[in-house]
């Protein structure tokens, strides 16, 4: 075993000593809070949706795709939640203002932001525009900020209240053909760091989730740039192989269990905390690793 293994399996250790220290920590029951879930309508989001509702919560979910809001509407009334569903673009302003007038009017209040909206771009640079980095920050960024600020003065007035952010092992690590995306997540994970410390003296939480890969069908529905079929085969592979990727149902238990704790950051799974902590004891020698992986792509 070489040291750079040595090192891997050090910091796999620690995570997990984290994780057992985590648990340890004081809940808070959700019960009858109101959590609202944007990209609420497939994926992570739907399944974080269905995760609070079986902690007694109230369920506002938005999506931009009204056919799929629907159906994910009908699946959690079937299961018996309280739920409002309301198509939202959350890269626009206006519409996001409209989405928390209805959610207030209709359970009076919100009590956990679950910012989760996000879209993926598959490719290499010379294939990537301009307007794919401004899509990424539109929806990523910018969406993050428009609700956050949006249920800000709700929350400080009852000076209660909890903003949950769902970021990415890509906004720790910025991985190769995926740079859009990186960039977005880097941002929405700064943001929401920063929420956390200047909202520090009031009643009010920040959890920053970063999850690394995942199994919720997100190369279903992501833009692949360039040699098409080629990017689709790698990143498939990564989003569905068990080994590296984590269940979306854990995924959510872990956020939900997160929230009740109110902790300042979850990482999911082990690979992605392995990479964070190695990425941050070497940068350089991770950026040298992500040019190799880079130039086999």
């Amino acid at each position: 075993m070489n040291n750079n293994q040595k090192l891997a399996l050090g910091l796999a250790g620690l995570a997990a000593i984290a994780a057992v220290a985590k648990q340890r920590q004081s809940t808070t029951n959700v019960a009858g809070k109101t959590v609202l879930v944007t990209g609420g309508s497939r994926g992570l989001g739907f399944v974080l949706a269905r995760e609070f509702a079986r902690e007694g919560c109230g369920i506002v979910i938005c999506a931009r795709g009204e056919s799929a809001l629907e159906q994910a509407r009908l699946a959690l009334r079937a299961e018996g939640a309280r739920v409002l569903a309301v198509p939202c673009d959350v890269t626009d302003q206006a519409q996001v203002a409209d989405l928390i007038q209805q959610a207030n009017r209709y359970f009076g209040g919100i009590d956990i932001l679950v910012n989760n909206a996000g879209t993926i771009q598959v490719g290499p640079l010379q294939n990537v525009t301009l307007q794919d980095f401004e899509n990424a920050m539109d929806t990523m960024f910018w969406g993050m900020v428009y609700t956050t600020l949006a249920v800000l003065p709700q929350m400080l007035d009852r000076n209660q209240g909890q903003i949950v952010n769902v970021t990415s092992i890509g906004g720790k690590v910025s991985v190769p053909h995926l740079l859009p995306y990186a960039c977005a997540k880097f941002a929405a994970t700064g943001f929401s760091e920063g929420l956390r410390a200047e909202l520090s003296k009031t009643g009010l939480k920040v959890t920053t989730i970063v999850p690394g890969l995942m199994r919720t069908g997100s190369h279903l529905n992501a833009l692949f740039k360039g040699q098409q079929q080629a990017e689709f085969t790698w990143f498939s592979l990564g989003a569905t192989l068990p080994l590296i990727s984590m269940d979306a149902e854990r995924a959510a238990r872990q956020i939900v269990d997160a929230t009740k704790r109110g902790e300042a950051e979850r990482v999911l799974s082990i690979p992605a905390t392995v990479l964070a902590s190695f990425h941050g004891l070497f940068p350089g020698l991770t950026s040298e690793l992500l040019g190799l992986v880079n130039a086999a792509l």
